[in-house]
């Protein structure tokens, strides 16, 4: 059999789970929002209907290099993925952890900041903030050529630095569970956590609230780091300012 062939399905099996994921994440993050905040999204079928379209497709997109990395680690042993936990010392599973945050936090700044310039913005990015307000659908919801731009950077990761398999499952976990809630219109963590100190270096829902708004700002995906050394940061965003957003919910 050609190699061909299982590269070709492995990449479709992970653009599959990569599809999975996104509606049970999403989906999950829809329906406690429906719990908490019923009427939030009323109104906004249309809209996350292109949300779910545009999702599925990057989930394609996304898929694509990351089967053809899982199939060389497996086959070929490609990637600096390891499984047998004492390769390295226990310390460096969490330093791995913030090591691969911190470098994906970098290229999305820089990349989204990028995507912001104007003809870009129109040829690509304007597909993300077309969602208005966005929604617990709107995560991945991109243009191919931005999808593509995020799709490269984790299955880069895996080749320059070492990696427990566990520990790059909970990057990937962390990935969509900020991705998804950052953009559901309404702040799950609490308010000490928001406005307090974590609050002043971590993004959460709030602060990622004021870049759909306002657009150029707030750049960060999981740190204001970036944000706050190019002085891009202006702070925390407002939910009252949605209409569709039940004034009960601000932090």
């Amino acid at each position: 059999m050609s190699v061909a062939v299982p590269i070709v399905l492995s990449a479709l099996a992970m653009s599959a789970i990569v599809a999975v994921r996104y509606m049970l994440a999403s989906a999950g993050f829809a329906f406690a929002t429906r719990l908490k905040h019923r009427d939030l999204y009323a109104g906004l079928d249309p809209q996350i209907r292109r949300e779910i379209g545009w999702s599925l497709v990057s989930a394609l997109i996304y898929g694509i290099p990351a089967g053809v990395v899982a199939w060389g680690w497996q086959e070929r042993g490609w990637t600096q993925i390891y499984t047998d936990v004492h390769a390295y010392p226990l310390w460096y599973v969490p330093v791995s952890i913030l090591a691969y945050l911190f470098a994906h936090d970098t290229w999305f700044y820089w990349s989204h900041r990028w995507m912001h310039w104007p003809r870009i913005f129109r040829a690509a990015h304007a597909v993300h903030h077309a969602s208005r307000p966005p929604t617990a659908w709107a995560a991945m919801s991109f243009h191919p050529w931005e999808a593509l731009t995020g799709a490269i950077v984790i299955p880069a990761l895996v080749f320059l630095i070492p990696i427990h398999v566990g520990a790059l499952a909970a990057v990937l976990s962390i990935m969509t569970i900020m991705g998804v809630s950052n953009h559901m219109g309404w702040e799950m963590f609490p308010r000490w956590m928001v406005r307090g100190g974590v609050g002043h270096w971590l993004i959460t829902a709030t602060h990622h609230q004021r870049h759909h708004d306002q657009y150029n700002c707030n750049y960060g995906l999981y740190f204001r780091f970036w944000d706050r050394l190019c002085g891009t940061d202006k702070g925390l965003g407002d939910f009252n300012k949605n209409a569709h957003f039940n004034k009960n919910a601000a932090v």
